[in-house]
């Protein structure tokens, strides 16, 4: 079972809780309701797995995540079809405005032609209720767990 790392970055503005989610680049999230995540990606071989989400968040936004006085919140893992995700939440800010790598893929498919896409095409604050509702599925439960760990 392949592994990813990710971390969720999180705010406080105004008495409120927001969250930082990226949407998924590539046709294949570019309809779909449930098209944002946490910035995570796949785990090398032998890699730390936080070293890991930190790597994957710096390629998917062209931004870091400055965690050296800043404590990490531990969110665990959640296994979905074929993956298992680990992730931290961290509370800071950042802007808005990202630069990810790229995949490439053949699209359309089997036109014999390779296009590359962004992995993430778009970064936001959003608010809890509206993270739940348009992080994927399989997800939400980091958001659940993060709740959890900020009121206790």
């Amino acid at each position: 079972m392949k592994t990813s790392a990710g971390i969720l970055p999180f705010k406080r503005k105004d008495g409120k809780l927001y969250l930082f989610l990226i949407h998924m680049g590539g046709p294949y999230w570019k309809n779909r309701d449930r098209s944002w995540s946490i910035v995570k990606g796949e785990v090398e071989e032998g890699e730390d797995l936080l070293q890991a989400a930190l790597r994957e968040f710096k390629e998917e936004t062209g931004l870091d995540v400055e965690i050296g006085h800043k404590p990490l919140i531990p969110l665990g893992e959640v296994k979905t079809s074929g993956k298992k995700i680990v992730a931290w939440a961290v509370n800071t800010d950042l802007p808005t405005n990202i630069h990810s790598n790229t995949f490439e893929i053949e699209w359309p498919p089997k036109s014999g032609r390779i296009a590359a896409f962004p992995e993430a095409d778009r970064a936001e604050w959003m608010s809890v209720e509206e993270a739940k509702r348009r992080i994927v599925t399989s997800q939400r439960e980091f958001i659940e767990r993060l709740l959890k760990s900020l009121s206790s």
